[in-house]
């Protein structure tokens, strides 16, 4: 991993110098990945390309801002998330939820998601028929890998908010599956 860091390492700072070619391979580098983190939260193929390429035109521009304290991807990826959200609640399909403090719960509760045989994607197609607010807020913790810290700076949410809803989600998330594995069982 580290001879690929070293080559963005270098490509970056090409980058800031301008240069078109150094740019496009960083796109080329980044964009699937980059559209994916979009395409996940705002489920909209083109709303998802329109956000991706309005982030690298963020990253190049603001290139300077890049400090290298964590990777570019890492940078680059916050870029791509802010932007999703704020697509979001520009299209008004994204309705902030205050919750109630569960106490203890969030802890004690051990979810068996990861206990599952089920596939990723087919787990990623339940997790797409949640509400908006749990959708989102797990492809930020489970799948973008973003701690509850870095998920209430993201969304403007206290701490206990954002391990209220996650605990929520998890929760809906699992009847989910387990209603729809129900449902297979009895077809069978």
């Amino acid at each position: 991993m580290k001879p690929k860091n070293e080559h963005i390492n270098q490509l970056i700072k090409r980058c800031k110098k301008k240069d078109s070619t150094a740019q496009m391979e960083v796109y080329k580098s980044y964009y699937k990945a980059m559209y994916n983190v979009a395409h996940r939260i705002v489920r909209d193929e083109f709303e998802a390309e329109d956000i991706m390429q309005e982030a690298f035109l963020t990253a190049f521009t603001k290139l300077d801002s890049f400090k290298g304290e964590v990777t570019f991807g890492a940078w680059l990826k916050a870029i791509v998330v802010n932007k999703s959200l704020t697509q979001l609640k520009k299209n008004n399909r994204y309705n902030e939820v205050k919750l109630s403090i569960v106490k203890d719960e969030v802890e004690q509760e051990e979810t068996t998601l990861n206990k599952t045989n089920l596939k990723p994607n087919i787990i990623l197609n339940y997790l797409n028929t949640l509400k908006e607010n749990y959708r989102v807020i797990l492809t930020l913790n489970l799948i973008e890998g973003y701690d509850y810290e870095e998920i209430a700076e993201i969304l403007n949410y206290t701490n206990e908010n954002v391990r209220t809803t996650i605990f929520r989600a998890k929760k809906k998330l699992k009847q989910v599956i387990l209603v729809n594995q129900k449902k297979q069982i009895s077809y069978e």
